[in-house]
């Protein structure tokens, strides 16, 4: 066996634990150092969507299938205009893109966005430390003259405050209203616009991806998205048929603290409402519902969901460290879906009315198409309410 050069044998990034685990590999992507915390998913592909989802604010992600990188970046599967998550552990090196779609590197991508990568991990090591530890706090330095203070490396993820009590929705939620029209990709047009008239629906962007709001627009709806902080007087002034509620980073119940009044607002106005990840969460609170902070949460596209009503499984896309506790939900308010992973709960409804909300990602598309039915009910609900 040959030995590589000393040089390429140095470690360039260092991930450090705040119990004081170190690990050291290759450091791509951007130069500095980020405290968040750790998480893992194991989804085969969407590392770019995974980057750019705005639910993973505060979070640093382990990657653990190994080929990451391997099909590059395109802009057009950006979820929000820049990164969110604060960097990336993978195994091997990002290799060279092989895609026809691809228009760049990630490699490249990460080092123009700001963010970190580190290789060379044992990522099964880490993944089972975070499933056995909980979901750590970290700091993640990545220095090309392999340089790195330790002790003050472990300080800095020992100081970080964690994501419990933190409303992180204000920092990637939208700064102004905007339109909506733009629907799901789709060969060999790629995105194309709704256009007419359409059912009138009011996005509150707690950090909403594209690709719900595409979701949406392919339903039939004329999107208004608002920005996390709106009041239930904002939203109804737009006389919408319809509310939905986008999914998002950081602690519910931080969040919750102003817009679960808003959500209220809504519900006193009989007006259909359709909740994803944070916002079905949020829907919980305002219907008196509890959340708790997972363990490690769930990250990953393989995730099967059972459906009560139908008694069908769903592989369904996630990301979440909060879970809407199913023993807090008041009469009138029944479980829907439920994980069979670990049977946390991942769907609510109101009794006889057109409220509901799931945890998971039915935009996300790893069935493929399981979970899109969640859409046209969300429209039929508004046609039904349209048509009385």
């Amino acid at each position: 066996m040959s030995h590589s050069t000393p040089h390429t044998d140095k470690p360039t990034a260092c991930l450090a634990l705040a119990d004081g685990t170190l690990f050291f590999g290759r450091g791509f992507g951007a130069t500095g150092q980020t405290v968040a915390e750790l998480v893992f998913n194991t989804a085969m592909t969407g590392y770019q969507e995974i980057m750019t989802d705005p639910s993973y604010a505060g979070q640093v992600v382990t990657f653990t299938f190994p080929h990451i990188g391997n099909t590059g970046v395109t802009d057009e599967d950006d979820e929000t205009a820049q990164p969110v998550a604060a960097g990336m552990v993978v195994k091997w090196d990002p290799t060279e893109p092989s895609n026809w779609r691809a228009t760049s590197e990630l490699t490249e991508w990460l080092l123009s966005k700001g963010r970190i990568g580190i290789g060379g991990l044992d990522t099964r090591r880490l993944t089972r430390a975070i499933r056995q530890q909980g979901a750590p706090h970290v700091a993640l330095a990545h220095n090309p003259d392999g340089v790195f203070d330790i002790e003050a490396l472990v300080a800095a993820a020992r100081a970080w405050r964690g994501l419990e009590g933190l409303d992180l929705a204000r920092d990637v939620t939208c700064a102004q209203s905007y339109r909506w029209d733009e629907m799901r990709w789709a060969w060999p047009d790629g995105y194309t616009k709704r256009t007419g008239d359409g059912l009138r629906v009011v996005a509150v962007d707690f950090g909403a991806k594209r690709n719900i709001l595409r979701c949406l627009a392919s339903a039939g709806c004329d999107v208004t998205v608002l920005p996390a902080t709106a009041t239930a007087a904002d939203v109804l002034a737009l006389n919408p048929e319809g509310v939905f509620l986008s999914n998002g980073p950081g602690d519910p119940a931080a969040t919750g603290e102003y817009a679960v009044d808003m959500i209220k607002g809504v519900l006193a106005a009989d007006i259909p409402i359709f909740g994803i990840c944070l916002g079905h969460q949020m829907l919980a609170l305002a219907l008196g519902g509890k959340t708790i902070k997972m363990n490690h949460g769930h990250h990953g596209a393989n995730h099967p969901v059972k459906d009560y009503d139908t008694n069908k499984v769903e592989i369904t896309s996630m990301n979440h460290g909060f879970t809407v506790d199913a023993q807090t939900l008041p009469a009138g308010v029944r479980e829907t879906h439920v994980s069979l992973f670990d049977g946390s709960n991942c769907g609510i409804a109101l009794t006889g009315k057109p409220v509901f909300s799931v945890q998971y990602h039915p935009e996300a598309s790893p069935g493929p198409q399981d979970s899109y039915y969640l859409f046209d009910r969300f429209a039929e609900a508004m046609k039904a309410r349209r048509s009385t």
